[in-house]
């Protein structure tokens, strides 16, 4: 069945009367949209936000965005272990166990994890180039050789 749909431009709110209107006109409601002016410098600057990246926190001068060490950390283990092909749920508990928390403070869970994938995949050319992955990597390789003699 084919819908029709009309926006009537409003001066005030809609009375009791003209909403019972339209229902008796066979007319359903399925939006409201509400405007005002606001000062550039007022709240219309604030809706422009969005969250620092996991890994990065602002710097001591406001101006850029720098490496948050204990983020890295977490980071650099996930990829580790996930490049291990751990499960999440072995990553989360390894993250655990090293006393790394989220940003919130909170122990991690698989799904903690799984919703860190999009951002591991931002990080890992940094994190994979770093000299302490690079380092990390022959301690791993040097284990796993020992492991198979």
């Amino acid at each position: 069945m084919k819908r029709e749909r009309i926006r009537e431009k409003a001066s005030a709110p809609p009375s009791p009367d003209f909403l019972r209107a339209k229902a008796e006109e066979g007319w359903r409601l399925v939006a409201l949209e509400w405007e005002r002016e606001v000062d550039e410098q007022g709240s219309g600057a604030d809706l422009l936000k969005e969250e620092i990246p996991y890994g990065l926190r602002v710097s001591a001068d406001c101006r850029h965005l720098e490496e948050d060490p204990e983020e890295k950390q977490a980071l650099t283990l996930m990829l580790e272990l996930i490049v291990e092909d751990k499960p999440l749920s072995v990553v989360a508990d390894g993250l655990n166990r090293q006393g790394l928390r989220t940003r919130n403070g909170e122990d991690w869970t698989q799904t903690s994890v799984f919703y860190m994938l999009p951002r591991l995949i931002e990080a890992a050319p940094m994190i994979f180039s770093s000299r302490e992955w690079i380092e990390r990597r022959s301690q791993v390789e040097a284990r796993m050789a020992e492991l198979l003699e």
